[in-house]
C-alpha cells in the first residue's frame, strides 16, 4: 500500500476534470530531462486510453537517449512550432504543468500558458511552487514527478488504465531523476511502485540500456577529456568538472551527451560534493549542476550562489558570466559550506 501523499480534495477535483473535459495539454520545463518527458508521456498515454485529445508540448528539444520512449515522436517542440502550440494551449480545456514550479521554467511558453483560459493543474516535486494553477500538487519529498503521476492515477482509481507504454515512461522518469536509484531513493514505496510497473510488462533492464548505454563514441571521448581536467578540492571533500564551448565543438557535443557526468566524481573516496559547470553555446552563461552524498544540502548552495534550487542531493542553477567567474563563485561557496562538507569525516 502507498501512503496518501496527495490531498484527496485535489484528486477529486482533477478527477472531475478528467471525466468532464476532452482537450488536454501537458507542458514540461525547458531542456526537458527524463522525468519531464517520462511524467508528461505517462499522462499522455493515460489520456489516450480514455479517448481524450491530448498533446505534450515542451519548450525545446530533448536528448536523443529519450527518443525511444513510446509517444516521444508526438511531442511538440515549442520553439519549432510556436503558432500551432500557442493555439493548442489557448484552446485547451485543461493544462497539466508537470515537473516545474514556476512559469519562467517553461521559458517562452510562459506567457501563453499564463494567458490561456484553460483550467491549470501543477504536478511537481520542487520547492516553492508559484501560485498560477487552479490545482497545485507539489510534494518535494517525492523522488520524481513521474512517481507522482503513478500515485495520482492510482488514487483516481485508474491503475488498470496504466498501459505498458505509460508504465515504461513513468519508470524512466523515476530512474533518471534518482540517478538509477542511487540518490533520493531510500523510500521503500518507490520499490513498491516499481513492482507494480513491472506487473505492466516493462523490462527495466532494457530501459536502463536504452537510456544509459546508447551514447556515441564522441561522448565517451568527451568524458575522458573532462575527467582529465577535473579539479579535486581535497580540503573540502569536493570536486569540479567543466565543459567549455570549445570542448563541445571539438567532441561534436549534442544535447544529452553530458548526462550523468556530474555524478562521476562522487565515486572518488572522500568526495561528498560534485559540481559540473557547462558553458552555454547560445548565451553568455554557465549551467550549473550539483550533486552530493548524505545530508549535504546542495539545493541550499544552488539557491544561495547559483540562482537555482532542487533537491537535497541533486540541484542546479545558472550564472551569467564566464567559466572563470563561475569557478570563483564555486570556490566562495565551498569556503562557506566547508564545515558541512567535512562533517562526513567526523
Amino acid at each position: 500500500m502507498l501512503t496518501k501523499v496527495i490531498e484527496q480534495a485535489k484528486i477529486d477535483r482533477f478527477a472531475k476534470w478528467v471525466e468532464r473535459f476532452d482537450r488536454f495539454v501537458i507542458v514540461a520545463h525547458v531542456s526537458p530531462d527524463g522525468d519531464a518527458i517520462g511524467s508528461s508521456l505517462g499522462l499522455w498515454h493515460f489520456f489516450n486510453v480514455l479517448g481524450r485529445r491530448a498533446h505534450v508540448i515542451v519548450p525545446n528539444a530533448f536528448p536523443n537517449f529519450l527518443k525511444w520512449m513510446p509517444g516521444s515522436k508526438d511531442i511538440l517542440i515549442y520553439d519549432r512550432y510556436r503558432d500551432f502550440a500557442d493555439r493548442l494551449i489557448f484552446e485547451a480545456d485543461v493544462i497539466c504543468c508537470v515537473d516545474f514550479n514556476t512559469l519562467h521554467r517553461i521559458d517562452e511558453m510562459g506567457p501563453a500558458v499564463a494567458s490561456s483560459p484553460a483550467r491549470k493543474m501543477m504536478l511537481d516535486h520542487h520547492l516553492y511552487p508559484e501560485d498560477f494553477c487552479h490545482i497545485t500538487m507539489s510534494y518535494p519529498k517525492v523522488s520524481s514527478t513521474s512517481e507522482l503521476v503513478f500515485r495520482l492515477l492510482c488514487r483516481m482509481g485508474y491503475f488498470d488504465d496504466i498501459v505498458k507504454e505509460a508504465a515504461e515512461c513513468i519508470y524512466t522518469g523515476m530512474m533518471t531523476d534518482t540517478g538509477g536509484f542511487t540518490y533520493n531513493s531510500n523510500d521503500r514505496e518507490i520499490y513498491f511502485i516499481i513492482s507494480e510497473l513491472l506487473s505492466k510488462g516493462i523490462d527495466k533492464d532494457a530501459i536502463y540500456r536504452k537510456v544509459y548505454n546508447t551514447y556515441s563514441e564522441s561522448r565517451l571521448r568527451l568524458m575522458g577529456s573532462i575527467l582529465s581536467n577535473m579539479v579535486v578540492y581535497a580540503d573540502s571533500n569536493a570536486a569540479l568538472i567543466t565543459l567549455t564551448k570549445a570542448e563541445q565543438e571539438q567532441f561534436h557535443y549534442v544535447k544529452g551527451d553530458s548526462e550523468g557526468f556530474v555524478n562521476i566524481p562522487l565515486s572518488i573516496k572522500n568526495v561528498r560534493f560534485s559540481c559540473f559547470l557547462r558553458e552555454d553555446t547560445e548565451k553568455p552563461m554557465i549551467k550549473v549542476s550539483l550533486r552530493s552524498e548524505g545530508k549535504f544540502p546542495c539545493n541550499q548552495m544552488a539557491e544561495e550562489f547559483f540562482h537555482g534550487g532542487g533537491h537535497l542531493n541533486a540541484s542546479g542553477g545558472e550564472l551569467f558570466g564566464t567559466m572563470d567567474e563561475a569557478k570563483v563563485v564555486l570556490e566562495r561557496a565551498l569556503e562557506k559550506y566547508k564545515p558541512l562538507l567535512l562533517e562526513a569525516d567526523e
